[in-house]
């Protein structure tokens, strides 16, 4: 593919509904380019897309699909069925994977990468939101709607990115970050993997793209973390005071938290994070940690993390009207649920939480049942759906009934998504609400909001 990405004036999305793809579509018309793409469903981001002037269509239907095109570019996640996508590969189209493409647009700027089994897209939206509030300037492509500028696309002044670095299809050893985030290496996507040896090598792997002269900051206690290549970097940690930077004493304030950090054993004192969930008081450091590596001012930082409003499906609170709480998150794997759970407790010690879980992928249930019904049975009655298969088929014995059978909460219900909204207006002793998964659990969010509120 040409590095000169100005030549390249037309270009067609497979799959341009997905997060990563938008932001990447929003990128090349925010260059002047003509831009447009198909997605197998209509969702809310779709439709913003479509006011942004960018076409989508959603038929897999090639006599409709644009001929003069500079530029293909596909998610992993097409079918390799898909009629657009062999009638392109076959009649000679340059096609390229999103992640290829990011690797060229990102190859000459300064990249700040953040990779990790959970918690990349708020740690790369709080450092897009630093670099923009404190003058410093960034563009960001990130993984999940910042509130702050509802969209995953900020464009910015200067020669400075900020990339979520995805793992799912090895995408993010297409990067060289300058500087790089890695925030947790867990067991996931052994579909890809298979074991978490490989999972390990995969994360060592990004970590040895980082120029020499470049700058980790990685959690502490990460089973990598003894094999790291030799450069520059900082551990951080929620409290491990093991760590080169942590949170010294945090505070619930107002659905949100005052901390303190100490930072390579200076206490810097009086943060605040308006947004719930203590895992990101510990986004927050890495951001932090980051932030002053690049020498902006404490005040500075300060500031910016007090207006951050978080992102879209994490942690978002949908309802508070005093009766009734409804928080929804994007949680979809065990070690993230549970870290969010814990949060959703400390927050509503006193009152009985509900918990709606949709399953995303039939390899991911398969493999962590157990996990996910130990995080889920930290709540006090959990209604689970069928699995969400996204770009998977389905596999033989593999049901939401492998969690169902290992919970152990007082109360759990085992229904199809159809019956959800049903299954809510029954139920007259909600106090805490949440829904949880990756799915398309938040096509239902609106519609719980009404009846909640009524």
């Amino acid at each position: 593919m040409t590095s000169d990405l100005k030549s390249i004036k037309k270009l067609f999305f497979l799959g341009i509904g997905g997060i990563g793809m938008s932001a990447l579509a929003r990128y090349f018309k925010s260059q002047g380019a003509e831009v447009s793409g198909y997605d197998k469903t209509q969702t809310h981001l779709t439709d913003e897309l479509e006011s942004e002037g960018i076409h989508v269509m959603f038929e897999d239907d090639v006599e409709k699909m644009p001929r003069e095109l500079d530029l293909v570019v596909y998610t992993p996640a097409i079918p390799k069925d898909h009629k657009g996508f062999n009638f392109y590969k076959d009649n000679g189209y340059e096609l390229r994977k999103r992640s290829e493409v990011l690797g060229i647009i990102s190859a000459d700027k300064f990249t700040i990468a953040v990779a990790g089994s959970h918690g990349k897209t708020t740690v790369s939206a709080m450092i897009a939101h630093i670099l923009t509030e404190s003058g410093f300037g960034c563009s960001a492509f990130l993984g999940g709607i910042a509130v702050n500028y509802n969209s995953n696309f900020l464009l910015g002044q200067g020669d400075v990115v900020v990339i979520e670095a995805d793992e799912f299809d090895r995408s993010f050893h297409r990067l060289s970050p300058d500087m790089a985030v890695i925030t947790a290496v867990d067991t996931d996507h052994l579909d890809i993997y298979g074991s978490k040896e490989a999972i390990d090598e995969a994360f060592l792997e990004f970590a040895n793209k980082i120029s020499e002269e470049g700058f980790l900051v990685i959690k502490n206690g990460q089973t990598i973390n003894d094999r790291l290549p030799v450069l520059d970097k900082a551990f951080y940690s929620l409290h491990d005071s093991d760590a080169d930077v942590y949170c010294s004493k945090y505070w619930v304030v107002d659905g949100g938290y005052l901390f303190n950090v100490s930072y390579y054993g200076t206490e810097m004192k009086g943060f605040r994070l308006n947004i719930g969930g203590f895992h990101n008081i510990e986004n927050a450091i890495a951001a932090i940690t980051i932030a002053l590596e690049l020498k902006i001012t404490e005040e500075n930082i300060r500031k910016a993390i007090t207006s951050f409003k978080g992102i879209r499906r994490r942690f978002e609170k949908i309802l508070d009207n005093g009766k009734v709480v409804f928080i929804d998150d994007y949680a979809h794997h065990p070690e993230e649920i549970r870290v969010f759970l814990e949060s959703v407790r400390e927050i509503y010690p006193k009152q009985k939480i509900t918990a709606i879980f949709q399953p995303h992928l039939f390899s991911r249930t398969k493999d962590l049942a157990e996990g996910f019904a130990k995080s889920l049975s930290l709540v006090d009655e959990v209604i689970l759906l069928d699995i969400y298969p996204a770009r998977e088929l389905p596999m033989e014995g593999v049901t939401s009934a492998l969690i169902y059978d290992q919970l152990t909460s007082n109360e759990k219900l085992l229904i199809k998504k159809e019956q959800l909204l049903n299954t809510i207006k029954s139920k007259k002793d909600i106090e805490v609400l949440v829904t949880i998964g990756a799915g398309d659990i938040d096509k239902y969010v609106s519609g719980i909001k009404e009846i909640l509120s009524n």
